[in-house]
């Protein structure tokens, strides 16, 4: 499970890098520059945790699959440049998010046994909400 929530939050933290690179609008620049800030501190916590607990992330089917969609999306990133860029990013963000809040919230959480993880998932979900709304306003306001 640590291996998910790490591999989860590394590969919003690469998008946003990538944005920083592509993009030259602030809204998601800024937006950019908060997704790096925030999922960095949440794997600096995930990593703390396991060191604590002394157990080792195991690759697994669903990093696996996750990293597979990270290519994929890179790929299309490549491909974009300026306002396509822009849009097919956020696009991205809204709908990362929403995937990730229901695996933390249906998935994680339910089957974690760790308390001290299951308070870290619990603690990143209003988090991960306030990107999603955040990455909804910029949507909106792109459009």
């Amino acid at each position: 499970m640590a291996s998910i929530a790490v591999t989860a939050n590394q590969i919003d933290v690469n998008y946003a890098e990538i944005a920083l690179k592509k993009s030259t609008n602030k809204a998601v620049t800024d937006f950019a520059k908060t997704m790096a800030k925030d999922h960095k501190a949440v794997i600096d916590q995930a990593v703390a945790l396991v060191k604590k607990l002394n157990v080792t992330p195991q690759d697994n089917p669903t990093t696996q699959s996750l990293l597979k969609g990270e290519a994929d999306v890179k790929a299309k990133f490549e491909t974009k440049s300026g306002a396509d860029f822009d849009k097919a990013y956020v696009d991205n963000e809204v709908e990362y998010h929403k995937a990730v809040i229901s695996v933390v919230e249906k998935d994680l959480v339910p089957n974690a046994t760790n308390p001290e993880l299951k308070a870290l998932l619990e603690s990143a979900l209003p988090l991960f909400k306030e990107h999603l709304a955040h990455a909804e306003m910029v949507q909106k306001n792109m459009k």
